[in-house]
């Protein structure tokens, strides 16, 4: 990379701020703007970065690149003053692709959900392997210090997002398809739309490549047909990488034997929760079995990864009753979190969902609904607009309405007084969405 002074539009998100880490490690000056200061922010002031509460015109001065995220809007006072001057701009993800051109073997864990999960397992699986691998995770991984690691080896791991097609700007080497389902209806017309962009990320893969793709996700599977590398399925219905003898305790916690080709090579007992994560450890099985990593070095990988930050995170306790966080904002991820929590638990289970987006939640309301029904109690609360403006299409009250035993409640304030007055010891309350809701938890243990 050329350029010697960067800027960054959203500095404090959590991919920008581990590209610009990068940066500044490889010597590059960097500075950036948020509408907010972060733990994140701070760590990269601490490096060098300067760093710009509030997106303003004059926080552009003389960059030799400007890159933004697919969340900034044309009209975005710093990205506009930037064009006028006509200084170079660049979207996130052409910055990802061109820093994973200086690795041999890049990986790229894509998906419509889970992706987070997967890419943290196998960094665990790399760190065990002592492969010494630079790692960017759209999470907080303790076993990792926080959402990057940087190595010093050919490996290079990453999550890969569809939204915006950003992944058909990166270069792996080898890709993790996960699932496919409909989601990011706000830029993808339908689902066949979807699934042909999976499949541009499938013919990224050059001829001595490997695709690890789901053999029980039927779109994703369909996506192998487009790759002209070697293929590997995994799955617990079928596939080249399968999970057998499959069995569970009371805290949802899976173990199983891992087969290759119908001959078992390993048994692994994980220390997360849900049958979702036996799909993620094998597809991180599957990565590292192809990397050429021994089964012994996998498997204590898979075993020590206890999760990451908002995934099914344990908040606290009170009053007798326990508290959750979790990420989930897709009807198919809040469907597995919800049965996963329903496993072994007496009392009820909570949910306080926050949903992500007015155009998920009207292109999707009645699988909000059928999922969130799951549970015994449902509290919606507005909806968390991220990159959209309210234009009435949609409202949490909405969702609420046709959700079984669901109430709206919009101050977080109340939402946490209503759980306190009514949750009974031996209940689990699960705070859920993507956006800001996480900060319920935090009021209900600090009352």
């Amino acid at each position: 990379m050329k350029e010697n002074y960067i800027h960054f539009i959203g500095i404090g998100g959590i991919s920008m701020s581990s590209l610009a880490h990068i940066l500044l490690h490889s010597g590059k000056k960097v500075s950036g703007s948020d509408t907010a200061k972060t733990h994140l922010t701070d760590e990269l002031e601490a490096l060098g970065a300067k760093i710009s509460i509030g997106q303003r015109a004059e926080n552009i001065t003389n960059p030799d690149l400007v890159v933004y995220t697919a969340a900034i809007s044309d009209d975005n006072e710093e990205l506009c003053a930037a064009r006028n001057k006509g200084i170079r701009c660049i979207e996130r993800a052409y910055l990802l692709g061109e820093i994973m051109k200086r690795y041999g073997m890049p990986i790229a864990v894509s998906g419509t959900h889970g992706k987070t999960t997967t890419t943290s397992m196998l960094a665990h699986v790399l760190l065990s392997a002592d492969a010494d691998p630079t790692v960017t995770v759209g999470g907080e991984l303790d076993a990792i210090g926080g959402n990057l690691r940087l190595g010093n080896s050919k490996y290079f791991l990453t999550e890969a997002c569809e939204y915006h097609r950003s992944f058909l700007r990166f270069f792996p080497k080898m890709g993790i398809i996960l699932n496919v389902d409909a989601d990011h209806l706000d830029y993808f017309k339908d689902i066949d739309e979807i699934k042909e962009t999976f499949c541009d990320f499938a013919r990224l893969l050059p001829d001595d490549g490997c695709l690890i793709v789901s053999h029980d996700n039927k779109n994703a599977l369909e996506t192998a047909k487009c790759a002209k590398c070697k293929v590997v399925t995994f799955g617990i219905n079928g596939g080249d990488v399968t999970a057998q003898n499959i069995k569970y305790d009371n805290y949802a916690r899976y173990e199983f034997d891992v087969c290759v080709n119908g001959k078992t090579i390993e048994h692994i007992k994980l220390n997360v929760c849900g049958e979702h994560n036996v799909l993620n450890a094998l597809a991180a099985f599957a990565a590292g079995y192809e990397l050429g990593f021994g089964t012994d070095k996998i498997k204590k990988g898979l075993e020590l990864f206890g999760g990451t930050h908002r995934r099914f995170e344990l908040k606290g306790e009170k009053n007798g009753f326990t508290v959750v966080d979790d990420y989930a904002h897709h009807p198919t991820e809040i469907e597995a979190t919800l049965t996963t929590a329903k496993i072994g638990k007496k009392g009820d289970v909570w949910c306080v969902f926050q949903p992500h987006t007015y155009s998920r939640t009207k292109a999707l309301l009645n699988d909000f609904a059928r999922a969130l029904s799951i549970v015994d109690k449902v509290i919606v609360t507005d909806i968390y607009a991220a990159r959209e403006k309210d234009t009435g299409i949609v409202s949490a009250k909405d969702l609420a309405d046709i959700t079984d035993g669901a109430v709206y409640i919009k101050k977080f304030e109340d939402i946490a007084d209503y759980v306190l007055k009514n949750a009974k010891p031996g209940d689990t309350v699960i705070t859920m969405g993507a956006g800001t809701v996480w900060k319920v938890g935090d009021i209900i243990l600090n009352k």
